[in-house]
């Protein structure tokens, strides 16, 4: 029986976007059934009181610097948004929207690419739709599914329960009940999957 991977995440998480450009290929190197979960950070942080590292500046200068890092030892892009931090609700409801559909991991593709490498304002309304409607969504109707309560409430009952997991930031993976947090555990999840 194969594993599966929980990752509770946001958009407006560089070190979820380093885990997103690794995660499913370790996911299908291991045969492990790989589970995005989307969650509101903010939410999450005002929860456990925790905060963003760039809320400390020497923190937040290393932190630019340690991500670069991972990302060049990935072989992958990565510019720090001069937009962060962003408000993702709008993202993450997408998110929850799509969950089900078959492009998700083309909407989890665009959105992370348009942050972390094209440096787009994905806060803003308009550049989000921009950005999708680019990419061959129907902008229009899924900026009209990000306010469907359903949705909303999705997405409150997934933060809340990453809480309620033991969730202080992201990404937060678990594998058969185990917790890791950021993207510096890969090596420890790729040993959980083994």
């Amino acid at each position: 029986m194969s594993k599966q991977i929980e990752c509770f995440f946001d958009f407006g998480s560089p070190a979820t976007y380093l885990v997103w450009t690794q995660l499913p290929a370790l996911a299908a190197k291991h045969n492990a059934k790989l589970v995005w979960r989307p969650m509101l950070l903010g939410a999450v942080f005002k929860a456990t009181g925790n905060q963003s590292p760039a809320m400390n500046p020497a923190k937040g200068r290393y932190m630019l610097v340690d991500f670069q890092r991972y990302a060049e030892s990935y072989g992958v892009p990565m510019k720090f948004s001069p937009f962060f931090p962003i408000n993702t609700m709008m993202l993450m409801r997408g998110a929850v929207a799509l969950q089900e559909d078959p492009r998700f991991d083309d909407y989890l593709n665009t959105v992370f690419t348009a942050i972390w490498v094209e440096e787009q304002n994905m806060g803003q309304p308009e550049v989000v739709a921009s950005v999708l409607q680019k990419a061959g969504f129907d902008a229009q109707v899924l900026l009209a599914q990000c306010s469907d309560e359903a949705v909303k409430e999705k997405l409150k009952a997934n933060t809340e329960e990453a809480v309620a997991r033991g969730a202080f930031g992201a990404p937060t993976i678990y594998i058969d009940g185990e917790m890791f947090f950021g993207q510096d555990r890969l090596p420890m999840i790729e040993k959980a999957l083994s």
